[in-house]
């Protein structure tokens, strides 16, 4: 990785860190990824030679720096999908700052209303309203091609709010799922058969 963008992801992080501690309103808060979730999700996008990424819940983009830097290796691009007017101006900011944006395609929209136009990524990574996840299974199981993967943030953290999303993957045929703790927990779902 570029040192540059590095030093970038570590502003970054730091930022979310010293924001998050101060702010009482859950909706300011940046709630970003760890730095080895992130490695992670560099790492499997260039290990697999992923071009097709989705993201849903962008946050400031610090996540999606992480995925778009995989896809500068693999000549891929991430689409990532936020709902806040102010988290995807500041994620649009951090994308120039990083020189990623050709590498991003930004929406401002709910991730919910615009899943069922997604369809067929190499992978997917859920990091937004844990709650909404159960009732969105069937189109995200339609937004990954087959043999594509998802990764679901904050499985070891929020464990309770994610039961409901998990007990629905595991009654679904052609999807194994693994647990991976590393930050605040990632589960990996691979879409073995459409």
């Amino acid at each position: 990785m570029d040192p540059q963008l590095r030093a970038l992801l570590a502003e970054l992080y730091d930022f979310g860190r010293r924001n998050d501690a101060a702010q009482a309103d859950y909706a300011r808060r940046m709630l970003n990824i760890t730095p080895d979730t992130g490695e992670l999700l560099r790492m499997l996008v260039i290990g697999g030679n992923l071009r097709r990424v989705l993201e849903l819940g962008t946050s400031n983009g610090y996540s999606t720096l992480w995925l778009a830097d995989g896809c500068r290796r693999t000549g891929g691009k991430v689409i990532t999908v936020e709902k806040s007017e102010t988290k995807r101006a500041m994620a649009l900011d951090n994308f120039r700052r990083a020189g990623l944006e050709a590498r991003i395609d930004a929406r401002l929209a709910d991730a919910g209303r615009t899943l069922s136009d997604l369809r067929d990524f190499d992978l997917v990574f859920l990091d937004t309203d844990r709650g909404a996840y159960v009732a969105w299974w069937p189109r995200l199981q339609v937004a990954l091609r087959t043999g594509g993967l998802l990764v679901v943030d904050n499985a070891t953290s929020h464990p309770h709010e994610l039961e409901p999303f998990v007990r629905a993957v595991e009654q679904t045929a052609g999807f194994s799922r693994v647990l991976v703790p590393i930050g605040n927990g990632e589960l990996l779902i691979l879409k073995e058969a459409a």
